[in-house]
């Protein structure tokens, strides 16, 4: 056998066993990395209302524990109603997580997935239970440029949202939008509870955010609005989800 036969012979032999030990560690490690991303989204869930920190260290038994006691994942129907997901077999709901303390529930989180400029944004945004305003706001995911669009996933750009209406004073509905530019300087005075300060140089990521926004909301209004009426009747405890990233 020449010396060129022998050479491919072991590079395609290299390339075998390599690919069978990438194979052997891509299955190994799948498991911990949904564990990872479980816990990740879980943290996030809370962060959104602000019951842990965003730079503390938290164990995966910690951040367990704690979403267990106060966090638990329903279904919002059409009409608004909060049900148990499987108890729903043809009607389409939404997912919808509460945060209940002392048996009372404190404010309601919704996942937000929809388009960037260069792929999907995810993340949480909580309400509070009087359904108009906002208590918190997480992102989990986003392909946006570093250092411009990306620049959504910083600590000072979503607590901006803390606090912010989505609807107006006459309680109509009307989201929560990112603004060009600072709040202060761009948005008349009679909107600026329905807006956040823009990112420098990221006109399109907040254009991109502001309509994604609005079309999830508005899908939790029928939701939204039985909070502002006091009409929200706590459901009983939910089967809780052991895989999923809402």
């Amino acid at each position: 056998m020449s010396d060129m036969a022998k050479s491919i012979l072991f590079a395609v032999g290299m390339c075998i066993v390599l690919g069978l030990l990438l194979t052997t560690a891509a299955t190994a490690l799948q498991p911990l990395q949904q564990k990872n991303m479980e816990i990740n989204r879980k943290k996030n869930v809370l962060l959104s209302v602000d019951l842990v920190s965003r730079d503390g260290k938290y164990t995966h038994e910690e951040i367990t524990t704690l979403y267990d006691e106060k966090i638990d994942l329903f279904g919002a129907t059409q009409t608004g109603a909060i049900v148990e997901e499987n108890k729903i077999d043809r009607e389409p709901v939404l997912p919808i997580y509460l945060y209940i303390e002392d048996d009372t529930i404190q404010a309601y989180i919704v996942p937000i997935d929809t388009q960037g400029v260069w792929g999907m944004i995810s993340g949480y945004l909580a309400i509070e239970d009087d359904g108009s305003t906002v208590r918190g706001f997480t992102i989990t995911r986003h392909s946006e440029t570093p250092g411009l669009g990306g620049e959504i996933e910083r600590q000072w750009f979503q607590e901006n949202f803390e606090g912010k209406k989505i609807v107006n004073k006459h309680g109509t509905f009307v989201s929560v939008r990112v603004a060009r530019g600072e709040v202060e300087r761009q948005v008349p005075e009679e909107e600026k509870p329905h807006y956040v300060d823009g990112i420098s140089g990221a006109t399109l990521t907040g254009k991109y955010l502001s309509e994604g926004l609005k079309q999830v909301l508005s899908r939790y209004e029928p939701v939204s609005i039985r909070f502002r009426d006091n009409r929200i009747e706590k459901p009983g405890r939910s089967k809780k989800r052991a895989k999923g990233d809402l």
